[in-house]
């Protein structure tokens, strides 16, 4: 069954809001318009303002609902109560029987949150959430189908700022997920003459000792692959027995393995981050949780967002697109019995001495690391990557691969990056990302319309700005490709990721930014 995504201008947002007695109407209606534009929503799209029972007369609640056009419908806070919320308040809860009454009332009738809780400066508060349409599917009386069409919801997309168990099967369609899941940063230079800060392969790579490595092995190309060498020279780098480990076309195959072949009932994904476990999850036929990470945190992993039920869980280190390095001990707590932990590192070699690295650890029961050897080498069009995992766990993702899935030239490209001398190259490859990214964030600080991600640790950097998408399209009118940030959950289209580059290439983007924002009409003073 295929779910149609929303419409643009589909009527399909619940506002949920709370307030104290007294909050006057200019300020509710204000933090809505405020939340909703912040978002790039439009109050057009506005359904209903969704609230807690005791505040059904509040004459703020009730103008700002008549001011959008809409009717004010209320809950019981019983009912809101077990509702689960991301940003629960014991005062909350204290006052009027709900820890979140403004992101409760706008999730329990709806199926995705989209804006977190936004505090207004005095009395309110106030959520966002999504309704899917009602589907039209054929009715099944004993296998046969009958010309009497039934009503059904949309797939409910099961976020964790809910919590609420999926109500209906699992669907494979990616696209009722919220955002485009399937977006990828190459998509913003394809076919293009621009400036590369999209993508976060490492510039002038593969370097030609590499290349040479991958041409010598085409003489082999009559036989079928044999991995046993770079598989042994994997384990070897890192310290790990060889049943351990196993060898993948790209980090993206490894999460259509995990998706297929190992057990989960309750999956959750810690998002803003790189999209494809989820995508991988939902085509797999699974529903799957979200742990949204909050910009006022830093993006920065608090274990005990995870729900306790959750037997599969997936977050990033350092992470795509936030750049956070989360430590080593912080996502150690994620892990227990019965749980499988994925960390994607597929970025760690970027971090200097690769600090916070699980990669070589056997201690941490169900604990899957996943790294790549794309980005530090530019070998995305060849795809090689790893998992290294307990034997069971390798064995049970190796039954899920098709006969010889990595080839001899990516084969021979692992085991070239896995030498000493390789490592060395890819410690100061490292190190000249570290400067050059210190470079990026200085620049960016100059402008008073930027805000960067300031713990960034990878080889690219989250900002913030205002008509993040005008000055994108600028952006590349004067030869520069940014990667869009509204299609990572938990992020809205004022985001934009930046790749690190070269001082003298970031010197370039930074005078077209300049250009690209003062061009916009309204600016505000640097």
């Amino acid at each position: 069954m295929t779910t149609p995504t929303p419409e643009p201008g589909a009527r399909n947002l619940v506002v949920g809001v709370g307030a104290r007695r007294g909050a006057p109407l200019d300020e509710v209606l204000g933090l809505i318009e405020e939340t909703l534009r912040g978002a790039g929503l439009r109050a057009a799209d506005v359904v209903e303002v969704a609230t807690v029972d005791a505040k059904a007369d509040e004459p703020g609640i009730v103008g700002a609902a008549a001011r959008l056009g809409v009717p004010v419908v209320t809950y019981p806070a019983a009912a809101l109560a077990g509702v689960r919320v991301p940003h629960a308040s014991g005062a909350a809860a204290a006052a009027v029987g709900t820890p979140s009454v403004a992101e409760a009332a706008a999730l329990i009738k709806a199926d995705e949150l989209v804006v977190e809780k936004s505090i207004g400066k005095g009395l309110a508060t106030c959520a966002v959430a999504r309704r899917f349409p009602a589907v039209l599917t054929p009715f099944a009386v004993s296998g046969e189908k009958t010309s009497t069409p039934l009503v059904t919801e949309g797939p409910r997309p099961f976020t964790m700022t809910a919590m609420n168990p999926p109500t209906h099967p699992p669907t494979r369609d990616i696209e009722s997920a919220g955002p485009d899941l399937r977006h990828h940063g190459d998509a913003e230079v394809r076919g293009e003459n621009l400036t590369d800060l999209a993508v976060n392969v490492r510039t002038h790579t593969p370097p030609e000792w590499l290349r040479q490595r991958i041409a010598a092995s085409l003489v082999s190309l009559a036989a079928y692959p044999d991995g046993t060498s770079a598989r042994a020279a994997v384990a070897e780098r890192h310290g790990l027995p060889v049943e351990r480990v196993l060898l993948t076309a790209g980090a993206a195959e490894a999460f259509v393995l995990i998706a297929r072949a190992l057990p989960a009932r309750c999956p959750v994904v810690v998002h803003p981050q790189f999209t494809e476990p989820e995508a991988a999850l939902r085509a797999a036929g699974h529903g799957v949780g979200r742990v949204l990470l909050r910009e006022e945190d830093g993006f920065r992993l608090d274990p005990a967002a995870v729900p306790d039920e959750a037997d599969l869980v997936v977050v990033g280190n350092p992470t795509n697109p936030t750049s956070v390095l989360h430590p080593a001990a912080l996502l150690e707590r994620l892990a227990r019995p019965g749980r499988t932990l994925v960390v994607d590192e597929a970025f760690m070699d970027v971090v200097p001495g690769e600090r916070e690295a699980l990669c070589g650890r056997t201690d941490i029961p169900g604990l899957v690391v996943l790294r790549s050897l794309t980005k530090t080498w530019g070998l995305a069009g060849l795809r090689i990557g790893y998992v290294l995992a307990d034997p069971e766990t390798v064995a049970l993702l190796a039954e899920a691969q098709p006969l010889w899935p990595v080839s001899s030239p990516a084969l021979a490209a692992a085991e070239a990056c896995m030498e000493p001398r390789a490592l060395v190259e890819a410690a100061e490859a490292a190190d000249r990302i570290t400067v050059d990214r210190a470079h990026l964030l200085a620049g960016l600080a100059e402008f008073s319309e930027v805000r960067a991600v300031e713990e960034a640790r990878g080889p690219f950097v989250l900002v913030q700005l205002e008509r993040a998408a005008e000055i994108r399209e600028r952006l590349r009118l004067l030869g520069f490709a940014a990667r869009r940030g509204d299609t990572f959950p938990g992020l809205g289209p004022q985001w934009l990721r930046l790749a690190v580059r070269d001082r003298a290439t970031t010197n370039r983007f930074l005078q077209a930014l300049d250009q690209a924002v003062q061009a916009l009409p309204a600016r505000t003073g640097r």
